[in-house]
């Protein structure tokens, strides 16, 4: 049975938690970011691990920082084999990552050592790749950096996916994999590789101002980015001095004209773009909910001939 501490905080990282129970290893303790203050009653929520470690009945610490000697010590005389850190949500100091016997496992969603950094699956999406992975790892100094323990098969990206399937899936690949990994990487019956730097891609955390659309660029390139930047921060424009938020939309059509220019055909939803066509196929403007281009036209035929980004 492997000894583990864990750290993690929103619901994915808990069901990880919960797989590696399951599986039966000695999760000795769990530590997750402070509760946070939320809705009207401005209650103190706990995070989706604390709630999962509570029910498991697991010793759980929400600490307001990782460093300090209190911890360290605390830590040191953890019983531990591993540390397992998923979307924590801070960096672990340098302090921690030398204390478990065989390191600090991290699922990182890309097959490293493509796509380091924060923001992988968005990244490979609104590149158009088409394909990535998860990798597990361990944690050093450095980001993404460590040495890769095992990775899973190449997985496509297929033109329906939006950075928010996507890491659904790849995060609970990871999960299985991390779990099935585990017992071999204690006995030492693994062996971690190096990564390859000189092959390396580094991926930047992503801005509200990176979903602004360009329609200047492809409809295709408009289309990765739709889905890339789902669900946050969104893909929008501005029209009659409010945003409008574009939810979906697929290439149609050579679109040729002025890059922005709205037009209404057959009752479909149309932008000209650098290349090509987009027919947007839900839409929500500023304070409303979202709607299908055909509901949105109804109420606001006023859009058609418009070019976008329209501020008043």
């Amino acid at each position: 049975m492997t000894r583990i501490v864990f750290f993690g905080t929103p619901d994915a990282a808990a069901k990880a938690l919960r797989s590696l129970v399951v599986a039966g290893h000695d999760v000795s303790a769990v530590y997750t970011r402070p509760d946070r203050i939320s809705g009207r009653s401005r209650t103190p929520r706990p995070t989706p691990v604390k709630e999962t470690a509570m029910e498991l009945n697991l010793p759980v610490y929400s600490p307001g920082s990782l460093r300090g000697d209190a911890l360290l010590n605390e830590l040191s005389a953890t019983p531990t084999d591993i540390f397992v850190v998923l979307a924590y949500g801070r960096i672990l100091p340098p302090a921690l990552l030398d204390l478990p016997g065989r390191g600090v496992l991290n699922v990182h969603p890309s097959l490293l050592p493509l796509y380091r950094g924060p923001s992988p699956v968005v990244t490979a999406v609104r590149e158009g790749a088409s394909e990535t992975g998860v990798s597990v790892m361990l944690l050093d100094e450095g980001v993404d950096t460590g040495p890769v323990i095992a990775q899973s098969a190449p997985v496509p990206i297929t033109g329906e996916d939006t950075a928010e399937s996507l890491t659904d899936r790849l995060f609970m690949m990871g999960v299985n994999l991390l779990v099935e990994i585990i017992p071999a990487w204690v006995r030492g019956d693994l062996t971690a590789r190096e990564q390859d730097d000189a092959t390396a891609t580094v991926t930047s955390l992503v801005k509200k101002s990176d979903g602004e659309l360009d329609f200047e660029a492809t409809a295709i390139e408009i289309t990765r980015a739709i889905r890339a930047y789902h669900p946050w921060p969104g893909t929008f424009t501005r029209w009659a001095g409010e945003n409008l938020k574009i939810i979906e939309g697929v290439v149609a059509g050579d679109g040729a004209g002025q890059p922005g220019v709205v037009s209404i055909s057959d009752g479909r939803l149309l932008i000209t773009t650098g290349e090509g066509g987009l027919e947007v196929k839900r839409i929500q403007l500023e304070g409303r909910g979202v709607v299908t281009a055909g509901e949105f036209l109804r109420g606001y035929p006023a859009i058609e001939g418009a070019r976008l980004p329209e501020n008043g």
